[in-house]
């Protein structure tokens, strides 16, 4: 293992980690970042060496919003009250360690997919600045209708049932409301959008062609460059068969595996 860097931490609401989940993990072991995995129940399943904290160290997590939402929802919130506990970077569970993260890195998020809004998924932030306070803000202060929504996004969440909780009620009129667009929104506010990376050192892929990381032809490699440090896998946006079934022999995934020692018959879906 190389020398000890910065360390990430994530948020896992659930009893047990898929092989991806697994693979992304150990990545950041392997490349000398410790990792924090911060959990609602006793996850049995982690790679050896990341250590398992329980979730309430951070926040309390709210079991009937997440029911009603996903469970990536309120990480969103829990991911920048982790950052300014511990100082941490994020990771989501599915964002692969190409490359260690630069000590000397004190902003680390970038755009992604086809349309260069910003992402959250891998993010690291001074514990104390003014783009933290405004995310907080907002999350701790939820407004009637985020400051960014127009009369399409206002007409639909007053059709929501008024007697469910607000955070349910934004996040089903728009479900990347807590996360991308909230980023975005306050990163334009607070000067700091123009800090952003290119998409090719956190999300190489765009996340519309998430297939190709399953695919024994695919040419994943052919989007990187000198600068990529982060791959995310996009697991929520990956189909079923893909979650049940071990990777193609030769395809990134599988071959990702066999690099860094995970065994996807082990931890699959379903």
């Amino acid at each position: 293992m190389s020398q000890t860097r910065r360390p990430v931490a994530s948020l896992w609401i659930g009893e047990r980690l898929h092989y991806l989940n697994q693979l992304c993990l150990k990545s950041h072991l392997l490349q000398g970042h410790p990792v924090t995995l911060y959990c609602t129940d006793d996850v049995q399943n982690a790679p050896e060496g990341v250590e398992i904290r329980p979730a309430s160290e951070i926040m309390d997590i709210n079991m009937s919003v997440v029911e009603a939402t996903s469970a990536s929802f309120l990480s969103n919130v829990f991911r920048y009250k982790m950052i300014r506990k511990t100082g941490a970077i994020w990771i989501d569970c599915d964002a692969f360690c190409h490359r260690p993260f630069p000590d000397e890195w004190d902003y680390i998020f970038a755009g992604h997919g086809m349309r260069g809004a910003l992402n959250c998924g891998v993010v690291g932030l001074p514990q104390q600045s003014e783009l933290m306070d405004q995310l907080l803000d907002y999350y701790d202060n939820l407004p009637d209708y985020p400051a960014w929504w127009g009369k399409h996004q206002r007409k639909k969440m007053d059709k929501q049932d008024s007697r469910e909780p607000l955070a349910v009620r934004i996040y089903k009129t728009e479900r990347t409301a807590f996360g991308p667009q909230a980023f975005t929104h306050f990163a334009k506010e607070t000067g700091d959008y123009d800090r952003a990376m290119t998409p090719d050192v956190l999300y190489p892929v765009p996340f519309q062609l998430n297939d190709i990381f399953y695919d024994p032809h695919g040419r994943v490699e052919g989007w990187f460059t000198d600068q990529t440090v982060s791959v995310h896998l996009y697991t929520n946006g990956t189909k079923p068969w893909w979650q049940k079934n071990v990777p193609l022999e030769n395809s990134y995934a599988w071959r990702m595996c066999q690099q860094v020692g995970i065994d996807p018959a082990a931890a699959l879906d379903g």
